[in-house]
């Protein structure tokens, strides 16, 4: 598979870009950087940007490639192909990103999210959730 299968108009970031400089100490970009590099992307010109082409197609585009990178994750995990895992993966949570971005959801209102649950019992939290849906 090819490493850069999401990004079929070539990646997603420019490392000649300052703001787009990897920030970790071991040189990983970060959740960050692809989230806003998404969002500068959006309203792009769809034919060089796989995501502004994605985003006219719409919601439920970006939904169904969610779906499939999701299907597509669970089958490498099943075969306990953990390579193949983790380009989906990549993909999925790309995806994500993408639909997060559309929807004017943000990577601090997951934080909120998690920060929340964080501590809990999951038991406590999806019996809670079981009885009010």
């Amino acid at each position: 598979m090819n490493q850069l299968s999401i990004f079929p108009l070539g990646p997603i970031w420019s490392m000649s870009s300052p703001r787009q400089q990897p920030v970790t100490p071991d040189g990983q970009v970060t959740l960050e950087q692809v989230y806003d590099r998404i969002a500068a992307r959006m309203d792009a010109d769809p034919e060089h940007s796989y995501v502004a082409a994605l985003n006219r197609k719409g919601e439920d585009a970006i939904l169904k490639k969610i779906g499939e990178e999701s299907s597509e994750l669970l089958i490498a995990a099943k075969n306990g192909r953990k390579p193949e895992a983790i380009h989906e993966l990549a993909d999925l949570l790309f995806h994500l990103l993408v639909w997060m971005v559309r929807a004017g959801y943000t990577l601090d209102d997951v934080r909120a999210e998690l920060g929340a649950r964080f501590g809990r019992s999951g038991l406590s939290s999806a019996a809670g959730s079981a009885e009010n849906p």
